[in-house]
């Protein structure tokens, strides 16, 4: 009997860990994105579109929290968040960064104080995988939420 209390905590750590991997690994799994450049008709431009892993794609729909570096948008909205993993002056949009680099989220309610540049915070949400619209950031968080430190 004590054997099997053993063993199922042993089972219960082993997962519990996996799940806290997972979360500390989503930068990861958006960096083996690959992009392939296309003619967009619509513009007459050529663009990168992605072809997301398949094992990136286990986690569309499913909730996820990843921890990263907060990026102000000029539109001043407090109902989008952009989470970078690198700071401002290396992102997506002012460094050299590519886009498996950044994620939006689009959040239930306003953050419950102002949030500085470059702040490390937490996002939690849904994820969607944006492979088609270019007017959208590739890696998306729904119904998301903004975890601060006080």
């Amino acid at each position: 009997m004590m054997r099997k209390i053993v063993l199922g905590c042993l089972a219960v750590l082993l997962l519990a860990s996996s799940f806290s991997l997972r979360e500390d690994n989503m930068w990861a799994l958006f960096a083996k994105t690959r992009f392939v450049e296309k003619l967009n008709r619509e513009f007459g431009m050529y663009f990168l579109y992605p072809k997301f892993p398949d094992e990136l794609k286990a986690f569309e729909g499913k909730l996820v929290t990843m921890s990263g570096f907060y990026i102000p948008l000029d539109m001043n909205t407090s109902e989008i968040a952009v989470v970078s993993k690198f700071p401002n002056a290396e992102c997506f949009f002012c460094g050299g960064a590519g886009p498996e680099s950044i994620v939006v989220g689009y959040l239930k309610k306003k953050p419950s104080r102002r949030v500085k540049m470059d702040e490390i915070v937490k996002i939690k949400g849904r994820l969607k995988l944006n492979e088609e619209d270019i007017e959208e950031l590739n890696f998306i968080l729904l119904d998301a939420e903004l975890i601060l430190d006080k």
